[in-house]
């Protein structure tokens, strides 16, 4: 959650997530989010070492892509501590059919 605390992580995994599973070279990554290179580079790190996104070579381009496994797992957490403390836990959609 820290990580994507900082608004500039959160457009860069945003820009990630939204690419799909084939990732975007850091190129087209800092074309969408114009930062400079540096910038880009600490984040990027950042957002590996929380484990939300990953890097592969492909020949001399470098392909940023999302960690999807790690988003459900955090979506899940947000969605099982919905509301509770107040004991009103919003069923998920499976839940409601029952």
């Amino acid at each position: 959650m820290q990580a994507l605390g900082n608004t500039t992580r959160l457009q860069i995994y945003r820009t990630l997530v939204r690419a799909g599973h084939g990732g975007l070279p850091v190129a087209q990554v800092q074309a969408r989010v114009d930062l400079p290179a540096s910038t880009l580079s600490h984040h990027l790190k950042t957002l590996i070492q929380q484990g939300l996104l990953r890097q592969e070579r492909r020949g001399t381009t470098l392909i940023c892509h999302a960690e999807y496994p790690a988003m459900t797992a955090l979506l899940g957490f947000l969605g099982d501590e919905c509301c509770a403390d107040e004991g009103c836990a919003v069923p998920l959609p499976e839940q409601q059919a029952e």
